[in-house]
């Protein structure tokens, strides 16, 4: 008989990113073991970029199965890390703007610190546990994450079940509560960092035409560092301007860049 890979047997943090799949492995390690075992953590890493669904729904999940989980934010301080709470939670991008006045540049697609820092090593250093005691949210139809992952020595449950996009739609469908963001072509918009520079340009072009304040954030961030987070792209300030003129500005079948930040 095979290795259940939802059942813990040492120290573990189970990664929860918000998203509708590292929440769905969340509730398969809690059935797996009757629970989250005393020597594991469910750990939640606020960037303050997040859309609010995204913290109601990780309050929501707690609550709805009697679990604790622990919200981490990133500080620019000697301990490196703040715990908080869905009442105290960022919600203006105050952990990531601390990131980029730290480090005097953008997170850009070669460079992707901000997922790094602003979750892997925030939740690190909040739980002393490292990447080979790590689950993350990734499914086994994510080739372009899975072979990175692995080389940081993380635990993919989700990969080892064979776990794909269905099973967790029929999931949450069939669930009491779900994630209050929509899907469009079985993608999440609005998931992860509201405007994440990974998510591909119709999407991000989109979601900055339907609520044009959503860039001001973004914009004042590479006012900031007088550069831009991608160099292929316009700037978030050009993409609110153009949006405004109610035109189509990207391919809609260019894809996102696979951000390592979860589902």
């Amino acid at each position: 008989m095979s290795r259940d890979p939802f059942k813990i047997d040492g120290p573990t943090c189970i990664s929860f990113s918000g998203g509708r799949t590292s929440a769905y492995m969340l509730w398969r390690v809690l059935q797996s073991n009757g629970g989250l075992p005393s020597d594991a953590v469910a750990c939640f890493a606020n960037t303050g970029k997040e859309d609010e669904a995204t913290l109601r729904f990780v309050r929501d999940c707690g609550l709805n199965w009697n679990v604790p989980i622990v919200w981490v934010e990133y500080r620019n301080d000697e301990k490196g890390f703040a715990l908080v709470d869905f009442e105290t939670a960022s919600r203006d991008g105050e952990p990531f703007d601390a990131l980029t006045t730290k480090k005097k540049y953008l997170p850009n697609p070669v460079a992707r610190f901000c997922s790094e820092e602003l979750k892997g090593k925030a939740i690190t250093k909040a739980t002393g546990l490292e990447s080979d005691e790590t689950m993350i949210g990734v499914r086994s139809d994510e080739p372009m994450r899975i072979s990175k992952l692995r080389e940081r020595g993380l635990m993919l449950p989700l990969v080892d079940a064979g776990v794909t996009k269905p099973e967790v739609r029929a999931f949450w469908k069939a669930n009491s509560f779900d994630l209050d963001l929509e899907e469009h072509g079985g993608i999440t918009y609005l998931g992860n960092c509201d405007l994440c520079f990974l998510k591909g340009p119709a999407q991000l072009f989109s979601l900055i035409r339907d609520k044009p304040s959503r860039a001001v954030w973004w914009s004042q961030q590479e006012q900031k560092i007088d550069a831009t987070f991608r160099g292929d792209r316009p700037s978030y300030a050009a993409m609110v301007d153009f949006a405004s003129k109610q035109r189509d500005m990207f391919d809609p079948n260019e894809e996102a860049i696979a951000c390592f930040c979860g589902d």
